[in-house]
Order: structure tokens, then sequence, then C-alpha cells
């Protein structure tokens, strides 16, 4: 059985893995990219604390399926929006955003 321990180094270097890729990029798709590695390092956290701390529950497998559904919203929507942006202003660079004010 694998310990608790290498779940949860996995959830943090995806974590912040996701924190250096937000802070850093200027690709408004690689910051969507960076945010869905945080909230799926979370969905491992969910269910790997169900499994060890709970282990006959499925609360922490229902957070994970539902945070993800919440995603894959939020990233339907964020691409929507991006794709909208790219046709407006044929750049998708985070530095180009001030131009949406004109």
């Amino acid at each position: 059985m694998i310990k608790l321990e290498y779940y949860l180094i996995v959830s943090s270097i995806m974590m912040f893995a996701g924190i250096y890729g937000f802070v850093t990029r200027r690709n408004l798709l690689a910051m969507l990219i960076s945010v869905e590695l945080i909230l799926n390092s979370v969905d491992i956290n969910f269910a790997v604390f169900n499994r060890f701390l709970f282990p006959n529950e499925l609360e922490g497998f229902f957070f994970a399926l539902f945070a993800i559904g919440i995603s894959a919203a939020e990233t339907a929507v964020a691409i929507a929006i991006i794709i909208n942006i790219y046709r407006n202003i044929r750049n998708i660079q985070v530095r180009n955003m001030n131009k949406l004010k004109h």
C-alpha cells in the first residue's frame, strides 16, 4: 500500500507547479492550465484523505467528482472568454488586455 506522504508529495508538487505557472506565465491558456493543475491537486487531496481517514465512506470521492465537474465548467467558460478576446485583439497575452478598455 502506498503511504499517505507520497500522495501528499505529488499533490504538493502539482500545487506549486500550478502556482508557479500562474504567476510566471503571460499567456491566458498557460494560466488556465496552471489553474487546472491547482484544482487537480486539491482533488487528489480529497480522494486521499477520504481513503486514509474514512475508508468506508465516499464523501471525499464525491467532493472530488463535484470539483472536477466545476473545473470542467470553469474551463469551458474560460476558453469561451479567451476565444472572444482573441477575436477582438488577435492576441491572448496578458499584457495586451488593456486594449480591451478602448
